[in-house]
């Protein structure tokens, strides 16, 4: 079903079950709107209103003719203190089926309509219980699969990030208020807004913003797995490094040279935090088409990772050659390269490698080192910082940051090129609405409808 805002306003009172679909021990069936006391009790065999508020009732739930359907409970929540902000049921019945589909039967036989995805968030953001920030927040919460995710999406339903949205949309309403007012009096040749003191707000602003923007980088793959590409030369041990990592086979170990030549993927969690090894083709000069795409596309993967680990295998490398390779590819300045000599249980020299950021010594193998590659790349993240700081991780909030910047650098340009404060005033609006856009604060139609579409039914 279509998610769509006139639909979310339409008075009507809403049901969907809550819990994952398919059997199980118990399921909660969540009615939500203004007759949902009314249309609960039509279903239930004890009367429900608001004198049950925060209560929780034992009755059954009863057919159309009276036959007991199920058991159950049914937390009463009355609006606006409840999730949607109006009047709420849980049902919580037992998990068969046939009894779930039942209760939702029987309520839509009542009077209630099917909720749409994400519709019970949608009705909290419309009726002020979250702004949008926390309503994407609660999709990122029910889809974290690890501690990382977990604590970005808690840290943006608590509101930090909103906050500072508000404080930035604050100190710009105060000067566009004071610009406006400059319009009203353009005859007179009255300047209200203190040119220096909004120069100086501006450059506070842009570095805020800026700041916020450079976070999503380092968020976004906290969110989805940070991406590690593992280069070297031809049986340099990279594809046992990776089984090494996800404790499995997941790639071809062979003796034979160029036995990877497709890129492979896997995901494990290291100290809460979700990283995506990437095993590569080996580098190295070759006729074949096929490895030579391979090796194309282990380049380009590098390009794209947070980190390289460029294992090195001692009876091949020596440190001079390693920094030349690691040199060769021309990697972007924000990509990390860690030189790692491998198979080090069978003895060689393992200097450290200029141009990498770090070099230590482990065996893929053996298990050797591998704690200490594993706390390297957590620390080399930031990821301890990430946990206490504002990290933006959805991609529609940064895109609104950098057009709300792009809009203040205009600004600053205008004043510095002594523009008209008319025409100030349309980028510093602009500004407003880009940074209102991230919370809710102004929004379209179209955009609520494509952002609770992504919600499960339910919730």
């Amino acid at each position: 079903m279509k998610n769509s805002l006139p639909q979310a306003l339409d008075g009507s009172t809403i049901v969907a079950i809550s819990t994952t679909p398919g059997a199980g021990g118990i399921a909660v069936v969540r009615i939500s709107g203004p007759d949902a006391f009314r249309l609960g009790s039509a279903v239930f065999s004890k009367t429900i209103s608001s004198e049950n508020e925060r209560k929780v009732v034992f009755g059954r739930i009863l057919s159309e003719t009276g036959e007991m359907i199920d058991e159950g409970l049914a937390l009463v929540l009355c609006g606006p203190r409840s999730y949607t902000g109006e009047d709420t049921i849980e049902f919580n019945i037992h998990g068969s089926t046939f009894i779930q589909s039942e209760v939702v039967r029987l309520l839509v036989l009542a009077g209630c309509r099917l909720a749409g995805p994400g519709e019970f968030t949608q009705r909290a953001f419309l009726n002020g219980r979250l702004d949008l920030t926390q309503a994407e927040a609660v999709a990122d919460l029910i889809a974290s699969e690890h501690s990382g995710a977990h604590r970005l999406a808690i840290s943006q339903l608590r509101g930090g990030f909103s906050r500072e949205i508000g404080a930035l949309r604050e100190a710009l309403i105060g000067f566009a208020g004071l610009l406006e007012l400059e319009l009203d009096f353009s005859e007179e040749d009255v300047e209200f807004a203190d040119r220096a003191r909004f120069n100086e707000l501006l450059h506070d602003l842009l570095t805020r913003i800026s700041s916020l923007a450079a976070s999503f980088r380092a968020g976004n793959a906290i969110k989805s797995g940070i991406p590690i590409a593992i280069l070297g030369a031809p049986n340099a041990g990279k594809s046992t490094l990776l089984n090494a990592f996800v404790g499995d086979d997941r790639a071809i170990v062979s003796d034979i040279a160029g036995t990877t030549r497709d890129i492979i993927e896997d995901t494990c969690v290291i100290g809460g935090t979700l990283f995506r090894f990437i095993d590569t083709a080996g580098l190295r000069t070759t006729s074949d088409s096929i490895e030579s795409e391979g090796i194309r596309r282990a380049l380009e993967k590098a390009g794209a990772a947070h980190s390289v680990l460029y294992l090195l295998d001692p009876s091949q490398d020596t440190a001079s050659s390693a920094s030349a390779a690691i040199a060769a590819l021309n990697l972007p300045e924000e990509v990390s390269v860690i030189a790692v000599w491998n198979k080090c249980d069978l003895g060689g020299n393992h200097p450290p490698v200029a141009g990498a950021s770090h070099t230590l010594e482990i065996s893929a193998s053996e298990g050797t080192g591998l704690k200490e590659l594993q706390d390297l790349l957590k620390s080399s993240h930031g990821l301890e910082a990430s946990s206490s700081s504002l990290v933006v991780t959805n991609q529609r909030h940064f895109e609104a940051l950098i057009l709300a910047e792009k809009s203040l650098l205009a600004v600053q340009s205008g004043l510095k090129g002594d523009i008209p404060s008319d025409l100030v005033a349309i980028d510093v609006r602009e500004s407003l609405h880009h940074l209102g856009s991230i919370t809710g604060a102004v929004h379209a139609d179209d955009i609520l409808g494509h952002i609770f579409s992504h919600f499960c039914i339910g919730k």
